[in-house]
């Protein structure tokens, strides 16, 4: 495999990063106007899905998208763990997030769902592979899947806000992990158009049961995109053991510019 520095590919344009708030802002509105097409998206079976913010963030950033998959018919889970500042969050070995899944596995009793924005969708990735038994699938938002990390816009932020350094063993190792498909069905939707990330390390590595899903928008607005929403409606929506590829026929092709690999 190649190093990790071998992959680095250039951060996002200066123009997508400052631009991000205001094209958020933008997106939430759009959210709002869209809800009644949204609530034509595929009902819930009502199986467990927990919400993983991204990097800073905490569960209000979530939000938006519980109401919507409460919804739907749902039980939308925050993660209970305050702001994520990554390890300090969830542990050292994510312990806390770890027990956080294991007791929503033992009171529903089924598989839990993950969907993680940004970093979140990150732990999510290896939360699943702790417990690949209790996971039934991972959907990831604009996450840093491939590559390294320092292509992103944040990861000085990163190392300053939470005293952990990029070229750390652990990170490095855990880094090394995550250019390999989740051991459960994996899906990534990721935007050319990110101002955090860039979208050549968003995308889930090929495999039996990966998926990546194109949608126009920003980084920061990707848990209240209408185009995100409906898609993670779609992924959530098949049955335990029975997951396929997302298709862009119909009216898709126009509001997802891509999908697979």
């Amino acid at each position: 495999m190649a190093s990790l520095a071998a992959q680095r590919v250039s951060p996002p344009s200066l123009f997508l990063a400052m631009s991000e708030f205001p094209r958020a802002i933008a997106e939430f509105g759009w959210m709002t106007l869209a809800t009644p097409w949204l609530m034509q998206a595929p009902q819930g079976d009502g199986h467990p899905v927990l919400l993983l913010p991204g990097f800073m963030a905490t569960e209000v950033s979530m939000r938006p998208m519980q109401t919507y998959l409460t919804g739907l018919g749902y039980q939308a889970y925050h993660w209970q763990l305050g702001r994520n500042l990554g390890p300090s969050a969830i542990g050292p070995n994510g312990e806390r997030l770890i027990k956080r899944l294991e007791r929503i596995f033992h009171e529903s009793g089924e598989k839990v769902s993950l969907v993680g924005w940004s970093l979140g969708g990150t732990l999510a990735r290896q939360l699943s592979r702790s417990r690949p038994d209790m996971v039934r699938q991972v959907i990831s938002l604009g996450s840093p899947i491939t590559g390294c990390p320092k292509s992103t816009t944040v990861w000085r932020a990163y190392e300053w806000m939470t005293w952990q350094r990029i070229d750390d063993p652990n990170i490095q190792a855990q880094l090394a992990e995550s250019q390999f498909v989740p051991p459960v069905p994996a899906t990534a939707i990721w935007s050319r158009q990110d101002g955090i990330v860039p979208w050549e390390n968003s995308q889930e590595p090929q495999g039996p049961h990966s998926d990546n899903i194109e949608v126009n928008g920003s980084h920061c607005g990707l848990g209240h995109n209408p185009a995100v929403l409906w898609a993670v409606a779609d992924r959530l929506a098949q049955a335990d053991g029975e997951w396929q590829p997302f298709e862009r026929k119909g009216w898709r092709w126009m509001v997802y510019p891509s999908a697979g690999h």
